[in-house]
């Protein structure tokens, strides 16, 4: 599947409000691919991808790990919230034949991420989370912080993440703290 086809069946499958993030996700992750020295077509596909399955119903979504367990791994033991990613990066793989490893691991932690990330899925995590229409308290200051230093920016954003978690209530996703606490070891 190309960029162009990729856009064309994301675009059908998702809402006019997750379009308009999903279109501004791509943006900035280009942006970021092109600050960092990451291929700003990799950065691309892994946006456009992003939330593909985001608006799936819980029961397709537990379909998907079930009809792909081994890849799934635990997904179901996740926090539902998180389960849109690992998705889309079954789906990608599966059914849109999307082999780049790099890719497929963008999309899937994009929202909690993970120990030892990549650059690509750095950008796609900083992207999620800065995306134009993005207003909560403090993303322009992480805006400017992924420009200049995409590690802290990173960690930054991690923390900001569980805090919203906890500040919820939410149930707080294992990969989110082991990828914290990660990111904030290996900050120099």
């Amino acid at each position: 599947m190309d960029y162009s086809e990729a856009k064309k069946l994301v675009k059908a499958r998702l809402s006019e409000k997750r379009w308009t993030h999903t279109k501004n996700v791509k943006k900035m992750a280009v942006k970021l691919a092109r600050r960092w020295g990451t291929d700003p077509e990799k950065a691309a596909m892994a946006a456009i991808l992003h939330d593909s399955a985001k608006e799936l119903p819980k029961q397709e979504l537990l379909q998907i790990f079930a009809d792909n367990a081994i890849i799934a791994e635990n997904a179901p033991a996740r926090p539902s919230p998180v389960w849109h990613g690992i998705a889309a990066a079954i789906l990608a793989e599966t059914q849109w034949g999307i082999t780049d490893p790099e890719i497929l691991s963008a999309i899937r932690c994009h929202t909690t991420g993970k120990p030892e990330m990549s650059k690509l899925d750095k950008i796609i995590y900083l992207a999620d989370m800065t995306s134009a229409e993005r207003d909560w308290p403090g993303v322009d200051d992480l805006r400017a912080l992924e420009m200049q230093d995409l590690d802290r920016a990173l960690c930054d954003a991690l923390k900001r993440s569980i805090d919203f978690v906890e500040e919820k209530g939410g149930s707080l996703d294992p990969e989110s703290v082991a990828a914290y606490e990660y990111a904030k070891a290996h900050l120099e």
